[in-house]
């Protein structure tokens, strides 16, 4: 159980730092606009060496932000949660801790890949068209890549859990 719970808490730093920097960063799209390359995040857009504030309020960008947002409190209390796992006491009977962090986990690789389906859709339909020599940058895949660590780490803990739950109901009162 608790090999499961280690690497559930691994997955779990990994993807957290990983969906931070993604979120973070402006490095979510590259592209030549007018012979100069010049690349975009969720909160800012740069051209040549000097980057901008995206102050329009456009649909897609809020959506992706708030998801990310969502995805990295979830992960957050994820972490605490996982955390706590290792500790023995049991404070509530009906709440199991590692039960609690891989749905924690799971609910922020579910935010994820909202954030990413819908930044991918209108990228691909909107932006791709508007954009002719275009392609998803480094912040974006990162993105991907903590998708799959908050996934396996939701993993981890739901095995831990079921494997307290099986020890749990074996051992004689």
């Amino acid at each position: 159980m608790y090999s499961f719970m280690g690497g559930g808490l691994f997955c779990a730093w990994v993807g957290t730092i990983l969906l931070v920097v993604a979120t973070a960063t402006d490095h979510w799209m590259q592209y030549r606009l007018s012979g100069a390359f010049a690349h975009q995040g969720l909160w800012r857009y740069c051209l040549g060496s000097k980057c901008y504030l995206q102050t329009e309020s456009i649909a897609y960008w809020n959506a992706t932000r708030a998801f990310m947002i969502l995805s990295s409190l979830c992960a957050t209390s994820g972490i605490i949660m996982g955390i706590m796992a290792f500790a023995q006491q049991s404070t509530f009977t009906r709440l199991s801790r590692p039960f609690s962090a891989g749905i924690m986990f799971f609910a922020s690789t579910f935010f994820i890949l909202l954030a990413l389906a819908v930044y991918t859709g209108v990228t691909v339909s909107f932006l791709g068209r508007r954009f002719g020599d275009w392609r998803f940058s480094w912040s974006y895949i990162l993105g991907w890549a903590a998708l799959l660590m908050t996934f396996f780490a939701g993993i981890f803990y739901m095995c831990a859990y079921r494997m307290h739950e099986c020890r749990r109901l074996s051992t004689p009162r």
